[in-house]
């Protein structure tokens, strides 16, 4: 049995899901790779005995819609620092790509790259990353929906099935 209108309602939840998490990453101000932005993708395994979407992204992606829970400041979330920093050098980039340069201590000393890299990794290490749910809103959102618009392809299906 083909099932073309499931599958159909299938590729729209994914399709929706990601479009708003793109938009929810850019608006969010959290893309400033792109990498994140456009490694979010989904895809649709309708097979014999089941139905499934399958979405994906960049692995950081989990702790940028979650969050981690910084040694000071908590977020409800099952991420979080206890004894390991972040790697300085993985802001490296980041720093390059805001452009934050030339910024000067309290003495008036200009701060260099690896100085500020390590600034960074220890605030994120104390303060953790705030939750974002770029990913969490948009699929709980159109999950909601999903359940009724399934039913109702599901029965297009089977009627054209025994058509």
């Amino acid at each position: 049995m083909q099932l073309k209108e499931t599958q159909k309602a299938l590729n729209d939840f994914g399709k929706y899901v990601v479009q708003q998490s793109r938009t929810n990453l850019t608006k969010g101000k959290k893309n400033a790779s792109k990498r994140l932005y456009d490694s979010i993708e989904y895809q649709v395994n309708v097979g014999a005995n089941d139905l499934s979407v399958i979405f994906s992204m960049e692995d950081y992606g989990k702790f940028q819609d979650l969050g981690v829970s910084g040694v000071k400041k908590k977020y409800n979330t099952p991420y979080s620092y206890k004894d390991k920093m972040p790697p300085a050098k993985a802001f490296s980039d980041w720093v390059v790509r805001k452009g934050l340069k030339g910024i000067r201590d309290e003495k008036g000393r200009f701060i260099k790259r690896k100085s500020l890299q390590y600034i960074i990794a220890r605030s994120v290490y104390t303060k953790g990353i705030k939750p974002s749910l770029f990913f969490t809103k948009p699929f709980e959102r159109a999950f909601e929906r999903l359940p009724q618009e399934l039913q109702e392809k599901f029965g297009i299906d089977l009627q054209n099935a025994f058509d």
